[in-house]
């Protein structure tokens, strides 16, 4: 009975806990989860930052070429409306168009619209509307000299580059000068535009993507 008793008091005398080695492998333990549940709580956060950063990249896109349909739906692709002036300039990175206007109760005016990329920016600038022929010309060298003083509308950012081919005798054609683009001297006729291409491709190259994004239009709402 004494034994009993004196085992019972030896076993009280010992207080149950962690030793040292059990306490550093335990930190050990939690501190790698830790760190992997930070790495992927990061990879998370990146790729919700990236796929945003897409998404907001795909709508500036998408109101782009929305911007764009509207213009080519409205291209003066008639000969006799502009007495076979040119209508269409195409080039890297920059093109130039003319486009009919309307306004409620107001009858039909001209405008050249131009698109330019420029430090990774897709610009568009439009002139005042016109009716007459003469000042048209005046408005398109402007535009081509890129000396038409109105500020342009920044469509979108992150644009690296622009190529245009126009669909001409049932094939795309890529080419620097499109439609007569060289100015006549003061007194002499307008050039005639030959060939009307009925279709426009526009290829947008965007920053951080390895394909551009390609859109097709119809001209003049053929």
């Amino acid at each position: 009975m004494k034994s009993a008793m004196k085992r019972g008091s030896r076993l009280r005398g010992f207080t149950l806990g962690f030793t040292l080695i059990e306490l550093l492998v335990a930190i050990s333990i939690l501190a790698m989860v830790a760190v992997l549940g930070w790495r992927g709580l990061d990879g998370i956060v990146r790729a919700r930052l990236a796929l945003t950063d897409q998404m907001e990249t795909t709508r500036g896109m998408q109101l782009a070429f929305a911007q764009m349909q509207s213009d080519c739906e409205h291209m003066a692709v008639d000969r006799d409306l502009l007495d076979r002036r040119p209508f269409l300039l195409a080039d890297d990175n920059r093109m130039t168009l003319v486009r009919t206007s309307f306004i409620e109760n107001e009858p039909m005016r001209l405008q050249v619209v131009a698109y330019r990329v420029r430090d990774g920016i897709l610009t568009r600038r439009e002139s005042i509307g016109t009716r007459d022929l003469l000042q048209l010309d005046l408005l398109w060298k402007a535009a081509t000299s890129d000396a038409d003083p109105t500020p342009p509308v920044a469509l979108q950012a992150g644009v690296t580059g622009m190529l245009i081919q126009t669909w001409e005798n049932n094939q795309w054609r890529q080419q620097t000068q499109t439609q007569g683009n060289q100015q006549p001297p003061p007194g002499t006729p307008p050039p005639v535009v030959d060939v009307v291409p009925t279709g426009l491709q526009v290829a947008l190259q965007v920053r951080q993507s390895e394909t551009p994004m390609v859109k097709a239009f119809l001209l003049g709402g053929i």
